[in-house]
């Protein structure tokens, strides 16, 4: 394994950990009002966020990344998934599967350009680290907003921060 390879798998563990967290410790615990309300949020609400996650993320990007295909005809506000169980589900699948596709990455991997197509068919061609880091910068993004909207509607805000992640693995780890 390489430095920039096991960053990555670092950034995906790290997108598990703060996904499930943020999921199952807080939001499943809100009212279904709180988790429907408009609170200002770019997508409006709590749901309309994991919806985007969802387009973005696993419609788009892994597409893109994992199968090499380009989806048309997205919009990044559309509702894919109007059950908030079955969104909660489906999203914890998408960041699972950035670990073995990134397990099988070479080193030269990150090094090459990345091709693909907007959703109305731009062809574009970027720096393929870069762009798979704006995956995890782009989620980390969305929880910040989710948990900014929990806070002002008075609920509990989940810390998840990296560091916590890498200090809970380090508890886990059996000792000498």
């Amino acid at each position: 394994m390489n430095a920039l390879q096991d960053h990555f798998l670092t950034l995906a563990r790290y997108h598990v950990w703060a996904t499930r967290r943020l999921l199952d410790e807080h939001i499943a615990l809100l009212m279904e009002a709180d988790y429907r309300r408009d609170c200002g949020l770019f997508f409006k609400s709590i749901h309309g966020t994991l919806n985007h996650l969802l387009v973005g993320e696993g419609l788009l990007w892994q597409r893109r990344f994992i199968e090499g295909v380009s989806p048309a005809g997205l919009n990044l506000d559309d509702e894919v998934e109007p059950d908030r169980a079955r969104l909660a589900q489906r999203l914890k699948e998408v960041v699972q599967a950035w670990l073995p596709y990134i397990e099988r990455l070479s080193e030269a991997d990150f090094g090459q350009p990345f091709h693909y197509a907007t959703s109305k068919g731009e062809p574009i061609s970027a720096p393929f680290a870069a762009t798979l880091a704006h995956v995890f910068n782009h989620a980390t993004h969305h929880r910040g907003q989710i948990t900014a909207a929990l806070t002002a509607m008075g609920h509990a805000s989940p810390v998840l921060d990296l560091i916590y992640m890498l200090r809970d693995e380090a508890a886990a780890e059996p000792r000498p």
